[in-house]
């Protein structure tokens, strides 16, 4: 007996419907599938939010000073003559910044391996590039999702059966978030 459920369809196939349907429920916290794909789906993502929560507050905070090129209002570089050339100005900034630990960042790998990359688009801003912007999931995981779990031991999912689709008589169920 198998390990798990083929879909009917070839390993790479299936592999991308898991991924993209995992990393759909995660960003949007709910999915309308069928049950066979909603009970694979389910697998993997309890198996990250758990990773995720057992993985959360481990990093350590460093400061970190840096120099960056001064910019005017148009975000162009501000140049200064000094002994008869152009030079770009700098300014120092610290930052502090949120350093793994190697077991956290063997998480985050881990979890790369299953997300795709997630694009925001504002809705003012459809089909254009301008205001859109790309979100790192392994730190929403670690950031939003893991703090509603930590005391809690597994079940962070919920699948709701919704009733047959018209076309094929599946059964459609709402896979979500507890």
């Amino acid at each position: 007996m198998a390990g798990y459920r083929k879909l009917s369809r070839t390993s790479d196939q299936r592999k991308a419907l898991l991924r993209g349907q995992v990393t759909a429920l995660l960003y949007n916290g709910k999915i309308v599938t069928t049950e066979a794909k909603a009970k694979e789906v389910q697998k993997i993502a309890e198996g990250l939010i758990a990773l995720a929560v057992k993985e959360k507050d481990n990093f350590e905070t460093v400061k970190v000073s840096t120099k960056v090129a001064r910019k005017d209002k148009d975000g162009k570089r501000v140049k200064e003559v000094v002994d008869g050339k152009k030079v770009t100005v700098f300014d120092t900034i610290e930052k502090e910044i949120k350093k793994d630990k190697p077991s956290r960042l063997h998480a985050r790998r881990k979890m790369l391996e299953t997300f795709y990359g997630v694009t925001y688009v504002p809705a003012d801003a459809a089909g254009k590039k301008k205001g859109t912007k790309s979100i790192d999931m392994p730190a929403k995981m670690f950031d939003e999702v893991a703090p509603k779990y930590v005391n809690r031991n597994g079940g962070y999912t919920r699948i709701v059966k919704i009733g047959q689709r018209k076309g094929d008589a599946a059964m459609e169920v709402l896979l979500e978030l507890v």
